[in-house]
């Protein structure tokens, strides 16, 4: 394999070619990946390293874009730039950090949020989240673990933190024959770090945790939730560091149970209960989901609120089916345990289960388990998330809140 080549003053890199049948119409419109099924792909090209930036021509050999290679993967090329004479180095990572900035900014008066969210901020494979002083990276193309050194330092720049993370572990690295690695490219984490969203204190673990440490995503939809639980009783599954079972104590529920498999989420969660001066008003139990749910409702155990939230149980199109069954029997066994007239909130991050489909198995699984419901509410995620148009899979969050009827 060639070394990494990165473009000068004059691009000097490879150039990868699409083919004649391929859609050059789609990436001139905004598309952001290539396919390797779409490319001339010769010895030459797949001995591209990884990481690599490389000019993109369509058959005719008209440049179309400064593209990411990686020969490891399926999405073989991942749009960069479309200015031919671009440099993509620390000046390159500033702009479009300042660009991110301006617009969380706009949003939010607490450093708290995604601060990049990959290729809809024009960082492709690229997300970041911030807390305060630290943000953690999570590079998820090669690209960027090559240049993960420039991209630091602007980072830095613009942000004015002194503490930067990479969190380089999870399915998407796999899937682009990156290593798994989590280090401290700068500053210092001393533990986890306390998160205030919608009222609430989050403990986020920041080495440990999953993903960046907190899922900022479901913001807006802890607010709606706060909704409907004052003076409530609260059930929160798949809860993670707490999520809508503390948001929920924020807005005046009168208890909050949080449900995990993980000991050291519930114990974050315990500490934020904690922290809130809400720990006589909460409690946790660890286990299994579907076997909680299952011994509540032995124990005749029911609450006014409900919510849902479990991991991506159809990360890709192959896991689907069985990902919306796992969808309709969440439904089906939360819903006996909402009282009549309470709420059921259910939520889905998986990309390939498409707002229909999800919404869908949902209502099955409410229809299977004997009750009748008004969706009352549909929610994604909060606009530090953005969706990039031409990109179905960057709206991966959906959360269908329901009324079960009397």
């Amino acid at each position: 394999m060639t070394e990494p080549s990165f473009p000068m003053s004059d691009f000097s890199g490879p150039t990868i070619r699409l083919k004649p049948k391929a859609n050059a119409r789609a990436i001139r419109h905004g598309a952001p990946w290539v396919y390797d099924n779409e490319l001339v792909t010769d010895r030459r090209t797949k001995a591209i390293a990884p990481g690599s930036i490389a000019r993109l021509e369509d058959a005719e050999h008209n440049f179309l874009a400064l593209v990411a290679v990686n020969s490891n993967s399926r999405i073989f090329a991942r749009v960069l730039d479309r200015d031919e004479a671009i440099k993509i180095d620390a000046e390159w990572f500033r702009a479009k950090f300042e660009s991110a900035l301006a617009h969380r900014e706009t949003l939010f008066d607490a450093p708290f949020y995604r601060l990049v969210h990959a290729e809809a901020d024009g960082l492709p494979g690229v997300v970041i989240d911030r807390f305060g002083d630290t943000c953690v990276v999570q590079p998820n193309a090669a690209w960027a673990d090559v240049l993960i050194t420039p991209l630091a330092e602007a980072l830095r720049d613009v942000t004015g933190v002194t503490t930067v993370v990479m969190n380089g572990t999870g399915r998407a690295r796999g899937l682009e024959g990156l290593e798994e690695k989590t280090e401290i490219l700068s500053g210092q984490v001393e533990g986890p770090i306390p998160v205030p969203m919608n009222g609430a204190t989050y403990m986020a673990d920041l080495m440990g945790g999953q993903k960046t440490g907190l899922f900022y995503d479901q913001r807006p939809n802890h607010a709606f939730a706060q909704r409907l639980v004052a003076g409530k009783k609260v059930l929160d599954v798949f809860s993670h560091v707490g999520g809508f079972a503390l948001a929920s104590l924020a807005g005046g529920a009168a208890s909050a149970l949080s449900v995990d498999s993980s000991a050291a989420a519930l114990e974050l969660a315990e500490k934020g209960a904690e922290v809130m001066g809400k720990s006589a008003a909460f409690a946790t139990r660890k286990g299994d989901a579907f076997d909680v749910m299952a011994a509540l409702a032995d124990e005749g155990e029911t609450f006014d609120v409900v919510i849902c939230d479990p991991p991506a149980f159809a990360p890709s199109k192959p896991a689907l089916e069985k990902g919306l069954r796992a969808y309709e029997r969440v439904a089906r066994m939360a819903a006996p345990l909402v009282r009549d007239g309470g709420y059921l909130g259910l939520c889905s991050c998986s990309h390939a289960a498409d707002l229909e489909k999800f919404r869908t198995a949902c209502n099955r699984g409410i229809g299977r388990a004997g009750r009748a419901a008004q969706l009352i509410h549909t929610g994604f995620a909060g606009a530090d998330h953005p969706l990039m148009p031409q990109l179905a899979e960057s709206g991966y969050l959906k959360a269908l809140f329901y009324r079960l009827m009397p």
